[in-house]
């Protein structure tokens, strides 16, 4: 099932395919075409492995689950709607969801949200060079849980990025289960508020 993932042998790329859209490369992606699939991996390799590693905490599961996302693309790639986003925010979807079934399967725990920062900026662009190309909702929502009273980060952290549930996170942070659902709720709509304002405010 993993032979169309990666493909190898791709040196003899053809002219201006690097360049193409995301959505044109996902589409030769999804019919087979080596080069394009070669050239969609490695436009979004760092950034799925780097999601994948933020939610379950391991680099040789992270690398299973990229193995995986890039799978499930190329088989639902005719299922790509435009109008509901991103190539990247579908194959990040994709990812996560993957990642989050795993971590339930197998109990894999998450990376430590101390610095919830690292985490999404690995999920969005995990090399720095790849730090100018992390987009204005990233940002604001970097710069909206820097607001957040530690605690109250870690907890929404786990919940976004790392895909617990409030019964989880209570466990993980050993707090009531009471706490970790007003964190989480409490934490969030401060986000949100926050990054409202900053939208206004531009």
């Amino acid at each position: 099932r993993r032979d169309c993932a990666i493909p190898a042998g791709a040196a003899d790329v053809r002219s201006g395919v690097w360049d193409a859209a995301d959505e044109a490369l996902l589409a030769g992606y999804g019919s087979g075409d080596a080069t394009a699939a070669a050239a969609f991996v490695r436009r979004f390799q760092r950034r799925v492995y780097g999601l994948a590693r933020s939610v379950v905490g391991d680099d040789g599961v992270a690398a299973e689950v990229a193995q995986d996302a890039f799978v499930k693309a190329w088989r639902h790639a005719g299922t790509f709607d435009a109008r509901r986003g991103s190539v990247a925010t579908w194959l990040l979807a994709i990812t996560r969801n993957l990642a989050i079934d795993r971590v339930r399967m197998e109990r894999v725990r998450p990376a430590d949200p101390t610095d919830p920062s690292s985490m999404i900026r690995a999920a969005v662009a995990p090399d720095p060079s790849e730090e100018a190309s992390l987009g204005d909702d990233a940002r604001r929502a970097l710069a909206a849980l820097a607001q957040l009273p530690e605690a109250q980060r870690r907890s929404v952290v786990l919940a976004t990025i790392g895909g617990r549930t409030a019964q989880e996170i209570s466990e993980v942070e050993q707090i009531p289960l009471g706490t970790a659902k007003t964190r989480i709720r409490d934490g969030l709509r401060r986000v949100r508020a926050w990054m409202d304002s900053e939208e206004v405010n531009r």
